[in-house]
């Protein structure tokens, strides 16, 4: 278990599923009280967390909108008085070719991938400057050093994250605040279950089952395969690491 968790606080976006309820969940194991922000019903989170013996509640909110934010923010202060650790997990993974894809597309998937990541991190970075402790981790995507088609906008979106991360790490280092990237591969969650294949896949499964040929671990990818990750980057053994970007992809991009 890493160390420095006990009865702090995270806010988790797309906590509801998949990987955002699997980051939920271990750091409650790990003496965190959960804030899950999502669109989706998260009453199956909520019940993990505190079978785990940890205070936790859901708010609705839409990370695009700066007002749903912002009254996420102040539902999440209210309730726990205090935000110390900040994951933004909420994303979409669509598919569309380039030349059919429209600027509807593009603001749809930067909107949600990376103003969300923005504004949730600009709504709690405040309290934790004043306590002059806190830990952001983001979410980037192994698409970054892949070779994939059909994903410009959320390759866009995913490349502003890390862009964003190393930033803001500078940023906010004098204030005690660490900012870190975690860079999954293709993993089996509710949300790349959603999607349709690539053309060349009969099924999700067959995708996944050829990504993992990729990897110098040879098997698909799990939300409980990045759970240490994010535990480890939210505690104190993380202290003097910021602005980097952790690949968790079963050894498929080396960096």
């Amino acid at each position: 278990m890493a160390k420095g968790h006990q009865d702090k606080v995270a806010v988790i976006t797309g906590a509801a599923n998949g990987i955002g309820q699997a980051f939920a969940k271990r750091l409650a194991e790990d003496g965190v009280h959960i804030a899950i922000a999502d669109l989706a019903d998260a009453s199956e989170t909520v019940k993990l967390v505190e079978a785990a013996g940890r205070q936790a509640i859901a708010v609705a909110c839409d990370v695009a909108s700066e007002s749903s934010v912002a009254a996420m923010a102040k539902d999440v202060q209210g309730n726990f008085n205090r935000v110390d650790i900040v994951i933004n997990c909420a994303g979409i993974f669509p598919q569309h070719d380039f030349a059919a894809m429209t600027f509807a597309d593009w603001r749809k998937v930067l909107s949600i991938n990376l103003d969300g990541t923005f504004l949730v991190t600009a709504a709690f970075v405040p309290g934790m400057r004043a306590r002059k402790w806190g830990r952001v981790v983001n979410m980037a995507s192994s698409t970054l050093g892949s070779v994939v088609t059909g994903f410009a906008h959320y390759v866009a979106s995913k490349g502003g994250v890390v862009g964003f991360t190393r930033a803001l790490a500078s940023d906010l280092a004098a204030d005690g605040i660490t900012v870190n990237a975690i860079s999954p591969g293709l993993t089996r969650s509710p949300g790349t279950l959603a999607r349709k294949p690539r053309a060349a896949f009969a099924s999700m499964e067959d995708e996944f089952a050829f990504n993992a040929t990729l990897q110098a671990i040879k098997r698909v990818e799990v939300p409980d395969d990045l759970v240490g990750a994010v535990s480890f980057l939210t505690g104190d053994d993380a202290a003097f690491i910021t602005g980097q970007t952790l690949n968790v992809d079963g050894g498929r991009v080396r960096g």
